[in-house]
C-alpha cells in the first residue's frame, strides 16, 4: 500500500495516540507474521479511531463487513456500551482462525459474534437497525454493500467505509484495474447520493464516513 500521508507525519500521530493494549499489539504482530497481506489489518491509529467513533456516536449496534484477523472488531468493542454487541463477517477461514482466537482471549468475547460466509448474505439475515457498519471487504462489491446495509442504518447510524483512496489511485487514471474503478465509482455515486451526507478522509487509505440526509440536510 502506498503511503498517502507523509510517513512521518503518520508516524507522529500513531506515537500522540494511546497505544494499543497488549492483545491487540500481539495480534498486530500474528497478523503480521503469519497471514498474507497483513497490510489489510487496519493498525493502531485507524483502530483507535474506530473505537471512538463508536463510544462518541454511542452505537449499540455494529456490523462489520470485513473482519480479517480481528483487530478491527476488538478495537471497536472497547468502545461499545456494556449492552453493545458486534457481528462481523468474512470469508477467510484462516484470517477467521486468528480473529476467534484474539476474541475469546479478550475481555469483550460476549459482545461480538463472527460469521463466516459471504456478507450479503449475512446481512440479509439481520434486521438492524445498525448504529454503525464498517465496510473493509473487497472493494469490487462496496457499492452492494453500501445499497443493502443503508435501508438497515439506524436513524442517526453511521456507514464506515476504509480505504476510499485506495492508496491515492483515485487520482491516478492510468491505473484502470477492478479495484480502482470500483472505488472511484463508488466515490463518486456515495458524493452524489441525495439519501446522504459523507465527509472524506485522508486517514491512512482513505476513510469515508457517511450519514443519512435529515430535513434538515
Amino acid at each position: 500500500m502506498r503511503e498517502i500521508v507523509d510517513p512521518a507525519v503518520e508516524a507522529y500521530a500513531e506515537a500522540h495516540t494511546t497505544p494499543p493494549v497488549a492483545l491487540l499489539a500481539d495480534l498486530a504482530e500474528e497478523t503480521e507474521r503469519t497471514l498474507e497481506l497483513p497490510r489489510m489489518m487496519v493498525g493502531a491509529l485507524e483502530g483507535r479511531f474506530l473505537e471512538t467513533l463508536v463510544f462518541a456516536t454511542g452505537a449499540r449496534c455494529v456490523l462489520e463487513i470485513g473482519t480479517f484477523s480481528g483487530y478491527s472488531s476488538l478495537s471497536m468493542a472497547s468502545g461499545l456500551p456494556p449492552d453493545g454487541r458486534i457481528v462481523s463477517c468474512d470469508l477467510d477461514p484462516v484470517a477467521l482462525a486468528v480473529a476467534r482466537r484474539f476474541v475469546a482471549a479478550g475481555p469483550h468475547s460476549e459482545h461480538i459474534e463472527i460469521r463466516e460466509g459471504p456478507a450479503l448474505d449475512t446481512m440479509a439475515e439481520l434486521d438492524g437497525p445498525f448504529d454503525l457498519v464498517f465496510i473493509d471487504a473487497d472493494k469490487t462489491s462496496y457499492a452492494n454493500y453500501y445499497e443493502a446495509v443503508l435501508p438497515k442504518l439506524a436513524e442517526r447510524g453511521l456507514i464506515v467505509v476504509d480505504n476510499t483512496l485506495w492508496s491515492g489511485a483515485v487520482l491516478d487514471d492510468t491505473d484502470q484495474s477492478a479495484d480502482a474503478l470500483a472505488i472511484r465509482a463508488f466515490n463518486d455515486a456515495v458524493r452524489s447520493d441525495d439519501r446522504v451526507v459523507c465527509v472524506q478522509l485522508t486517514i491512512r487509505d482513505g476513510v469515508t464516513l457517511i450519514r443519512r440526509r435529515t430535513a434538515e440536510g
